[in-house]
């Protein structure tokens, strides 16, 4: 799966949680921009974890801020 892929799966995750409809670009960060709190988070990172049937660990989700590290998070866990 390639990043584009990945970015695609993420957004369509994203949707049901981007309540304000933000535009989303790799510079989009959670707390700012969506504007998501720490619980909307943990419930988003569940969600991720679900669809690509990985874990991304309490150190990791700490150093992820925007969409595009997300992506390359993901893109990387999966190998």
């Amino acid at each position: 799966m390639d990043r584009a892929d990945t970015s695609a799966r993420i957004a369509a995750v994203i949707e049901p949680f981007n309540k304000k409809a933000v535009a989303l670009t790799d510079d989009s960060t959670f707390a700012g921009d969506l504007e998501w709190d720490s619980l909307t988070v943990m419930d988003f990172v569940a969600a991720i974890e679900d669809e690509f049937d990985i874990i991304i660990s309490m150190n990791q989700q700490a150093e992820i801020e925007t969409y595009g590290q997300l992506i390359d998070a993901v893109t990387k866990i999966r190998g």
